[in-house]
């Protein structure tokens, strides 16, 4: 973890970075009665999985110097704050029942825990990089008339570890045959070696620790850990989904791609025909895209804001692509905390190179003058509303005292990543761009005086449009969105990244046909303003993947709080922005090709 901040400082250490985040998972080799230390890590709402607190924020059994684990950045963005514990545990030695401490606790203290255990608080502790999870205390609800409240602590933990050899292969926590120690309002009454003075209450931790054989091997421990979960499990291979939704595309790629051939050769032959009357017989009649030969490549308003979108959707559509190979290629273990956090984090920085390329070579291809403020603006498109959606959050975090809050020596890392290597890479990415842009492209010359727009029927608008641009790629992906929101935003682990993969593809395939369909609409209709409309279109995919997390929140989970509402629906925000970048980019690309290629395929003056 050492090695990672030092490497993560420095500009030509980012493969380091790389290395230790994914291939830290080496097996620890322990020998009979050696000390296997448990890590007390944080504590949280149930269903509120951002919402997490330090475990020595309760009143529990604690060290007089609390010695905190050294953390990688994906862990600590993770919200893990792990320490050492009281804990005593030795490599395949049994234990029954060994005291932890003695805690005398007074009337606020007990209210404190009475409120965790009614707000469903568990804790998280970690042996040997293995998760334990367990709630930290019982609550019964029963009858109606009279109605008992029951609130209960549970003070007495086995630990059941399986081995194989020298490592350890699993780990878990159970209370079963444990009987909870009742927490009274104000303290109440003594209960089974449970003493009450004077306000205060006097409770006993005790553990037990049990050690079993396993057969199975260090290296597939991570199989173990996934078929055990303390959460519910609902992620399954949904095949039945995923073909509807691979036969819903494909139906409706044929029809885009069949409908558009076959009126594109209608076109050609009526177009290429009526060559012969000449350029001025043609602006007399209604010959629909090729009467806007002269407008259609004319270059539109906001030139480096467009460029900008285009080069960080370019980039987050690498990042994107990057992520998901590098899960197929197994790089992420499971046993490792914020292992993809680390990874989003570098594969961000370096791909800066390709924002900058991108925007400003297309920048100067039309005619772009200002390229410096260009690069300044791709460079803070989305890293402003990230610094400033993150300055809220976690100010909301540090207020709450949660362990999300980034403590300042990660916050001056992550801001040290983006001056020395994000924003250089961006400066770098488009000077090579600038020098390597050529001339744009365009199959027909462009008029000096605009031509004049007739009036477009209602369903032509922009609004339309990213109506239609935008649910239909949601709509490709929607079922799997509500897993990966699952895994996001609950206690899932997503493992079906070639099923991802899939979808992503899907996803960028049925952007990019829509984008053409709406294209060749608006050209028909003798409207060249095609350029942000492309963008648009499509883009407001984000739009539709904003209010599906409304949705989600309100209806599909259990989420409530100052400080879980406002990171959900500060980085849903966050997150609906990156798809319209990235689908904005894609649809654009798309339809200039488009454009292009009908163009070039006419027999011009």
């Amino acid at each position: 973890s050492h090695a990672l901040m030092n490497c993560l400082s420095l500009t030509m250490g980012l493969h380091c970075v790389l290395i230790l985040c994914f291939f830290s998972g080496w097996a620890v080799g322990y020998k009979h009665g050696d000390n296997v230390t448990l890590y007390v890590n944080k504590v949280g709402p149930y269903h509120n999985p951002q919402e997490t607190y330090h475990y020595y924020t309760l009143p529990v059994c604690r060290p007089e110097k609390v010695h905190h684990k050294s953390l990688s950045l994906g862990e600590v963005l993770d919200g893990d704050r792990m320490a050492e514990s009281l804990y005593y545990i030795q490599f395949r030695e049994n234990v029954e029942k060994r005291t932890l401490c003695q805690l005398t606790l007074s009337e606020k203290q007990v209210d404190q825990l009475r409120e965790a255990i009614e707000e469903l608080y568990y804790f998280e502790f970690v042996l040997d990089d293995i998760p334990i999870w367990g709630f930290v205390g019982y609550i019964e609800e029963s009858g109606f008339l009279p109605h008992s409240h029951k609130v209960g602590l549970w003070t007495h933990l086995d630990f059941n570890i399986e081995y194989n050899g020298d490592s350890v292969i699993f780990a878990n926590v159970s209370v079963k045959d444990v009987k909870p120690v009742p927490l009274e309002e104000g303290a109440g009454a003594a209960v089974g070696g449970v003493g009450v003075g004077g306000g205060s209450l006097t409770v006993t931790h005790t553990y037990s620790v049990h050690w079993f054989e396993s057969p199975l091997a260090h290296a597939r421990r991570a199989e173990r850990l996934r078929d055990y979960s303390f959460f519910p499990k609902t992620l399954e291979i949904h095949w039945l989904s995923i073909i509807n939704s691979l036969v819903l595309v494909v139906l409706l790629l044929g029809f885009v791609i069949i409908i558009l051939m076959r009126v594109l050769k209608n076109d050609f032959a009526r177009y290429n025909v009526e060559e012969e009357g000449g350029c001025d017989d043609l602006d007399q009649g209604d010959n629909g895209w090729k009467i806007i030969h002269t407008d259609v490549f004319r270059f539109p308003p906001y030139k480096s804001l467009l460029c900008a979108v285009l080069g960080v959707g370019a980039q987050f559509l690498t990042l994107a692509t990057g992520i998901i190979v590098m899960a197929l290629l197994g790089m992420f273990n499971v046993h490792r905390h914020g292992a993809i956090n680390s990874a989003a984090i570098v594969l961000y920085a370096l791909t800066s190179c390709v924002s900058g390329y991108v925007s400003c070579s297309f920048y100067t291809q039309i005619n772009g003058q200002r390229w410096v403020w260009n690069i300044i603006l791709t460079s803070s498109l989305f890293s402003a509303p990230l610094f400033l959606t993150w300055s809220v959050v976690n100010s909301v975090h540090w207020w709450s005292g949660s362990t999300q809050a980034l403590p300042a020596t990660t916050v001056f890392l992550l801001l040290g990543a983006w001056v020395l290597v994000g924003f250089p890479l961006t400066v770098i990415g488009g000077i090579v761009g600038k020098n390597r842009a050529g001339s744009f492209q365009a199959p027909c010359r462009t008029r000096n005086i605009p031509r004049q727009i007739p009036a477009q029927p209602w369903y032509k608008h922009t609004a339309v449009h990213m109506a239609i641009g935008g649910f239909l790629p949601f709509s490709a992906i929607s079922v799997e969105l509500y897993y990966i929101f699952a895994t996001v935003w609950g206690r899932e682990h997503y493992t079906l990244y070639g099923i991802l993969l899939c979808v992503f593809a899907i996803l960028l395939s049925v952007g990019a046909c829509i984008s053409v369909a709406l294209t060749y609409f608006l050209l028909s209709g003798e409207d060249y303003r095609w350029w942000w409309r492309s963008v648009l279109s499509t883009g407001s995919t984000g739009l539709f993947i904003f209010v599906y997390s409304v949705f989600y929140y309100r209806n599909r989970s259990s989420m409530s709080g100052a400080v879980q509402s406002t990171e959900f629906f500060g980085y849903s925000l966050l997150t609906a922005l990156v798809f319209s970048l990235m689908l904005g980019s894609v649809s654009f690309w798309a339809s200039l090709a488009f454009i292009r290629y009908i163009y070039r395929s006419l027999k011009m003056d």
